[in-house]
Order: structure tokens, then C-alpha cells, then sequence
């Protein structure tokens, strides 16, 4: 299994200190994902500062989860700072601004996935699957973290890749050892994780390593 720890953070004393964290044991090159939410799209607010996560010159990858309206807007600062790959929510987005996004990232080699809310059905989400070589599916509703895994969402990673065989699938929300083994069974390739690494309900031992260990064991 796929593990990318999860940056949601309110302030960037808050990034550092995970990055700290994860220096300890995330291999340099490892993708992080860095929740971005406007507190529009969503009902909370993260850090999302391109600029201060450039001067940090974090070891890693970054994957950015824009939670946004208009998320076109900010993929250009993200590109700037090192985004290498984005998760955008086709609840806030058109065609037109699609088009927009992947003809900036495209031709940079920077990664479009779409994602999509706990209630948006499999229809809506059928006529992009062919556009997009990954897809994420939130397991949870979009805010903040902790919240429970939502078994509903087994039934559309099973239904993604069904459908779409050769598609890479990512769940995010509720995500511990026994979530993650379900959502693997369904199709899953990739867990992102947040609260279960970084010492929340569920942790082991509040110790980011050995979490991490057990999710990648899966």
C-alpha cells in the first residue's frame, strides 16, 4: 500500500514541525499531501502558503489537495513552489476551468487527479474517467481531520476500478490499519493519512513511524 502523510495544518509553525516529524522516517522523495481548504468549498481553513512551503525545502514531493473554489487560480504559485502532482474536486470545477489546469500542468509534468465528495455519485463522475489517469476518492466529508472512515466509499473504489482497470486510486479520510485493508481489498492503491500518523484517535502509540510502517505494511 501506497502511504502519503498528510500536511493540515491552520499555521506554518504547525508544517514545520510535521516536516520535523516526518524527516524521522519518510524517505527523501516520498510524496506528502498538503490539504489546501479555503473554508468556502470547505467548512475549515488550512495553512495553503506556496511560498512559505517553498522556503522550507522539504525533502519531499508535494501532492496539494486543492479544496477550493476556483482552484485554477492557485495552480500556478503551487507549480512555482514545487507541486509535483494536484487533487482537484469536480464539485468546484467546470470543463472550461479543467482545460485550464491541464493546460498549465501538462506540459510541466505536474499530475492532475480528480476527486470527488462522499455523496457524488459514480454517474457524475463517469464521463472523466478516460481524462484522468488517477483518481481520489474522500472517504470522508471535506473539513477536518479525525473524522470516520465512510464505508459508502469502498462501493465507488470498487466501482472505479472496475471501470477504469489501469487507473490509479487514492482514498483519503478515516484512514487506519483496518480502514486501509478494506479499502486495498476494494481497489485501492494509495492511503493518504493524517490523524492515525501523527498521534490522533488511533494512533499507535502516537508514534508516526510505526503507523506509517503498518499502513505500508497492508
Amino acid at each position: 500500500m501506497g502511504v502519503l502523510p498528510v500536511i493540515n495544518c491552520a499555521n506554518i509553525t504547525c508544517v514545520r514541525d510535521k516536516i520535523e516529524k516526518l524527516r524521522e522516517f519518510l524517505p527523501v522523495g516520498s510524496f506528502v499531501h498538503c490539504d489546501a481548504a479555503d473554508g468556502t468549498a470547505t467548512y475549515n481553513k488550512t495553512w495553503a502558503n506556496p511560498t512559505e512551503w517553498a522556503a522550507l525545502r522539504a525533502p519531499y514531493e508535494i501532492e496539494v489537495h486543492l479544496m477550493i473554489e476556483h482552484p485554477e487560480r492557485v495552480v500556478e504559485p503551487w507549480v512555482a513552489a514545487g507541486a509535483r502532482r494536484f487533487v482537484v474536486h469536480i464539485e468546484t470545477v467546470t470543463d472550461d476551468t479543467l482545460a485550464d489546469i491541464f493546460d498549465f500542468c501538462d506540459p510541466r509534468g505536474v499530475g492532475v487527479a480528480l476527486s470527488s465528495n462522499p455523496e457524488t455519485t459514480v454517474d457524475r463522475l463517469a464521463p472523466y474517467l478516460k481524462h484522468f489517469p488517477m483518481f481520489q476518492v474522500l472517504a470522508v466529508h471535506p473539513g477536518v481531520a479525525g473524522q470516520p472512515f465512510l464505508p459508502l466509499s469502498l462501493e465507488k473504489i470498487a466501482w472505479l476500478r472496475r471501470e477504469w482497470p489501469h487507473a490509479i486510486i487514492e482514498v483519503d479520510g478515516g484512514i487506519n490499519g483496518a480502514t486501509a485493508r478494506l479499502a486495498k481489498d476494494a481497489g485501492a492503491d494509495f492511503v493518504v493519512s493524517s490523524s492515525y500518523l501523527f498521534g490522533g484517535v488511533g494512533a499507535p502509540a502516537g508514534d508516526p513511524k510505526i503507523a506509517y510502517d503498518i499502513l505500508k505494511s497492508i
